[in-house]
């Protein structure tokens, strides 16, 4: 069975959050939050679904969002 989807969303945002807080990478948690959020109401409205999925991919997003307002390019 799965999550209701408030709850999906809140757990993603959690792991993503607690990622970003560990390596240093938040920044202003008011801008994270709200990227986060919407980052992942968008892969969920386009039918994603697992939890690790909208986790990673919007931690990838916002080092992206976060290095293009900084000026700096990730290294990959």
């Amino acid at each position: 069975m799965a999550e209701p989807l408030p709850i999906l969303l809140e757990k993603s945002i959690q792991i993503a959050w607690d990622y970003l807080e560990r390596t240093g990478e938040l920044g202003e948690p008011e801008v994270a939050s709200r990227f986060l959020l919407d980052s992942m109401e968008g892969m969920i409205r386009r039918g994603e679904r697992r939890q690790l999925v909208l986790s990673n991919r919007a931690i990838d997003s916002y080092k992206r969002f976060r290095a293009e307002r900084t000026g700096l390019s990730l290294v990959s």
